[in-house]
């Protein structure tokens, strides 16, 4: 098969380029643009640490073909701090410590940042539910939750642009 053509908005920029049918968007994230914020794991899906924003949703980028993102936003890690500043949820997780290998702690961001300019003030259940395809293997989930009850108490996340 013959590469894609896509155009894309990624971190604010907009791109044109082609891409094999194959390659998964983590690839495309890592390889083209060395944005290495974006974790394989498990190469399934499964594990949260591939974990991007695509048009304001959540999304595991190794099981994403690229070409699927014709047309779209995206955002990554690398660019969720503004000019500079780090966003509220990263200066949360430095605050409170939520991270200890680092391997999900893109993913877990990005998915925390991505419920809270949803729903700024969610409950217990919802949280555990949203990050349910987040997978920390140190096992840091308190002070993951402590960083998401700081951002919750300080005031609602901004939305992702």
């Amino acid at each position: 098969m013959s590469d894609v053509a896509i155009s894309f908005e990624l971190n604010g920029k907009p791109h044109k380029l082609t891409v094999a049918p194959n390659m998964t968007l983590a690839d495309l994230l890592r390889e083209r643009f060395a944005l290495n914020g974006c974790k394989v794991g498990c190469d399934e899906g499964v594990c949260g640490a591939c974990t991007v924003i695509v048009d304001g949703a959540s999304v595991s980028a190794c099981n994403t073909f690229a070409f699927a993102i014709d047309g779209r936003s995206i955002a990554t890690i690398e660019g969720l701090a503004n000019a500079g500043t780090l966003h509220r949820v990263q200066e949360a997780f430095l605050e409170s410590g939520a991270f200890q290998c680092g391997f999900c702690t893109s993913g877990m961001i990005l998915s925390i940042a991505t419920l809270l300019a949803r729903e700024p003030k969610p409950d217990e259940a919802t949280i555990r539910d949203w990050l349910a395809g987040n997978i920390c293997r140190c096992t840091g989930y308190r002070q993951i939750r402590d960083a998401i009850e700081r951002v919750m108490h300080d005031a609602p996340a901004e939305a992702l642009s």
